[in-house]
């Protein structure tokens, strides 16, 4: 019988909150069901592109790679539909909700700077992370994310 000493610790971003994981499920629902409605919109405006068979010649086919995407309440794994362009016309289906390459969402991106340029050098992180979390960042500060 082998007895095993070692006691595994989680890694500093594997904190498991169920209110949190529950938000990120949610957002990744409402971003499929937006990006979903998004694509049906697109292909209804260019229903009218047949080919020489009389098909449709843009059509769904599959998704793009998934990748995570870095929003206010934490990464958020998102799939994009593509679509194929049977006509070589070049119809190509681009989200405006997840563009192509984008991996923070812009309430993320505003707060990178501030993070550095103010948060960092003077320690005061409250303008930044209101950014982030809302009204709700008044009460945080350095000795608070300490303890």
């Amino acid at each position: 019988m082998k007895q095993d000493s070692v006691i595994g610790f989680p890694r500093p971003g594997d904190v498991s909150d169920a209110l949190s994981q529950l938000l990120r499920e949610g957002a990744q629902r409402l971003i499929e069901q937006a990006v979903e409605a998004e694509l049906q919109e697109y292909l209804i405006g260019i229903a009218d592109r047949r080919d020489e068979q009389g098909r449709r010649s843009v059509v769904r086919n599959g998704h793009l790679p998934g990748r995570e995407l870095l929003t206010g309440i934490g990464p958020v794994h998102v799939q994009v539909p593509k679509v194929r362009d049977r006509s070589g016309e070049g119809a190509v289906f681009h989200s405006k909700l997840v563009p192509p390459y984008v991996r923070r969402s812009r309430s993320v991106e505003a707060a990178l700077p501030w993070l550095y340029l103010h948060g960092i050098s003077t320690g005061d992180m409250s303008q930044a992370l209101s950014v982030l979390v809302g009204p709700q960042a008044a009460g945080l500060s350095a000795t608070v994310a300490s303890v």
